[in-house]
């Protein structure tokens, strides 16, 4: 059987272990992981850009289609002109 001291040591190095894993290198892993992503996304991005005709041709457009704004009268805030005649 193992000594009290030598059991309280393991835990402690297994505890430094767990929290050098957990709170140091699993955030630097999920991080760098993000960081490829969107690094990755934003390479696809320009690409996509810098060829707007194949594009258009090879990739359907997601999502609907915006609306054109439809040319209408100016609006007047005073109402309608009524052309008066003088009575005379």
């Amino acid at each position: 059987m193992m000594p009290l001291a030598d059991i309280f040591l393991l835990g402690i190095v297994l505890y430094l272990l767990y929290k050098f894993v957990f709170n140091f290198f699993l955030p630097i892993f999920r991080t760098t992981k993000q960081v490829r992503q969107q690094f990755r996304n934003m390479q696809e991005n320009a690409q996509n850009h810098n060829d707007p005709f194949q594009r258009s041709y090879t990739q359907p457009q997601s999502g609907p289609t915006p609306k054109k704004p439809e040319p209408s009268s100016p609006k007047n805030t005073m109402g309608e002109y009524i052309d008066f005649e003088e009575i005379k």
